[in-house]
């Protein structure tokens, strides 16, 4: 069976480049980075090719590069270097949609170190609500952390912005980059953050290696303690494999930013216009316009998007739920929620996530085997009759 793949915000395929430019690494180019002789060394040039990657792709200085092990991992040292900075300060700003790695770290915090959190809402669209946000900002602040873009819906946050906003306050701003990566221009000089992470399963390098960008002339706190590794900011042996691919994923991202927001963005948009068109009671959660290119987010009234799953992963088809399923919870995510999405509509939603690789082709598989599978759910649905919900 062919797989349709679309849940590439979950983790993308190691691009074909990307695999061949770390192959040597794992054979006979195997030597320590970190080693004196010549056979380390030069596996210590390729990790500075690398950095040098990663810096061009988000205008950054290589030496503002720090290579971690995942995105959960940049979020969790960013947060701590910050209250490490400003141990006086014990107010925290974040949203309401945030990933676990920001928004369970900061109830964490809550509970054991008594920090205040505001955790900002979002509107029916999934947008900020900024007046809120900035009359939150207090000289209390040590941190506001705020998500690029929204893994579940794609909305895009006005990251800009609201960094500028804090600059002139004086508070630390970290950015959670890891979905908005590969599918946004991302510019750091520009955007004026203090902090941001990316994950590399994200862009098409394999999972286990992220990046945590550290502005240079902020006093950054080790979250990791150990060896001289990356300047002595993150103890460990590099994960040189993985950190080689990664400098080729971020250089190949780059270059394919023009086609995520036409030929991806095309197909996106295609998918969702049929499928609007051939169901009824269906609808985009979400703005329509602040989002990235990739991602859509749809509603279908009266069934479960765990039972649309099962019937798309018949036919090879991989998609993803805005329910939280795989904890074993009924209730809607927590993203639909704070959008106030009705539950009818936000436990049926799912999550479409495309990529450079998929075509219209697949995008009509979809169609063909969405449709049919809809309607036959909601003839089993209790709040489904007569054609319209219940």
């Amino acid at each position: 069976m062919k797989v349709v793949y679309t849940d590439n915000n979950a983790t993308t395929k190691v691009a074909d480049e990307v695999l061949k430019e770390m192959l040597p690494y794992f054979g006979e180019l195997y030597g320590n980075p970190s080693s004196m002789h010549t056979f380390g060394d030069q596996v210590d040039k390729k990790i500075k090719q690398a950095r040098q990657r990663v810096a061009n792709f988000i205008n950054a200085e290589p030496d503002e590069i720090v290579f971690t092990s995942c995105g959960t991992e940049s979020d969790n040292s960013a947060i701590y270097s910050a209250i490490n900075a400003y141990p006086e300060k014990k107010h925290i700003i974040t949203s309401k949609v945030e990933h676990p790695a920001i928004n369970k770290l900061y109830q964490h915090l809550q509970k054991t170190k008594g920090y205040e959190v505001t955790f900002v809402p979002v509107d029916k669209k999934g947008c900020l609500d900024l007046d809120l946000l900035y009359k939150s900002m207090s000289d209390n602040t040590a941190i506001i952390s705020l998500m690029w873009a929204n893994n579940e819906t794609g909305i895009i946050f006005p990251i800009e912005e609201i960094a500028k906003k804090a600059n002139e306050k004086g508070i630390l701003f970290h950015t959670d980059a890891v979905q908005a990566a590969g599918k946004i221009d991302i510019d750091v000089k520009r955007a004026g953050v203090d902090m941001l992470s990316l994950s590399g399963h994200k862009i098409h390098a394999p999972k286990g290696v992220g990046v945590l960008y550290v502005k240079k002339g902020f006093k950054f706190s080790p979250f990791l303690i150990g060896g001289h590794q990356e300047k002595g900011r993150r103890g460990g042996t590099e994960n040189t494999v993985s950190i080689i691919g990664l400098g080729k994923a971020c250089e190949l991202a780059k270059k394919n930013l023009p086609i995520m927001n036409t030929q991806v963005k095309e197909l996106r948009d295609y998918l969702e216009a049929q499928l609007l068109e051939k169901i009824s009671s269906s609808s985009v959660n979400g703005d329509l316009e602040k989002r990235l290119p990739n991602t859509l987010s749809i509603g279908f009234d009266a069934v479960e998007g765990e039972s649309i799953l099962l019937l798309l992963d018949r036919e090879g088809i991989c998609a993803s739920s805005g329910s939280a399923c795989t904890s074993g919870s009924l209730d809607p995510s927590h993203v639909l929620m704070a959008m106030e999405v009705p539950f009818k509509s936000a436990h049926g939603s799912i999550r479409f996530s495309l990529s450079h690789y998929n075509t219209k082709q697949e995008m009509d598989i979809i169609i063909a085997t969405l449709v049919p599978a809809i309607q036959k759910l909601r003839e089993m649905s209790p709040f489904w009759k007569d054609g319209k919900v219940v």
